[in-house]
């Protein structure tokens, strides 16, 4: 299974709502969240919070195909909508209609 990893902004004032977000998806949203991954192929997932002098940063690692983030984007399933429109949209400013962004793995040791 492919493994990348990306960096997502957030939006400035937004970190609140992301930090909500991850207490909904530790909390009563996390059966809908695993179900969610274990549909679209995810093995795992790895999110980290970086403050950087640009902002807040959050970087994700998945061992997924890198498609999977464009059929999450086309989901239909309650969890994926919230999750695109309250995390993705809202708070990194992604375009729900846009192409993913791209992620060209550069190094990857494995020892």
């Amino acid at each position: 299974m492919p493994e990348f990893s990306f960096a997502a902004p957030i939006l400035p004032g937004k970190t609140a709502a992301w930090r909500a977000a991850v207490a909904e998806i530790n909390g009563p949203r996390n059966a809908a969240y695993q179900e969610s991954r274990r549909k679209l192929g995810i093995k795992r997932e790895h999110v980290s919070l970086q403050s950087t002098p640009m902002g807040d940063m959050v970087v994700v690692h998945m061992d997924a195909d890198q498609s999977v983030f464009g059929t999450m984007m086309q989901s239909t399933s309650e969890f994926d909508t919230w999750f695109v429109n309250s995390v993705l949209v809202d708070v990194h400013g992604f375009d729900p209609k846009g192409a993913p962004p791209p992620v060209e793995v550069v190094l990857d040791f494995k020892g």
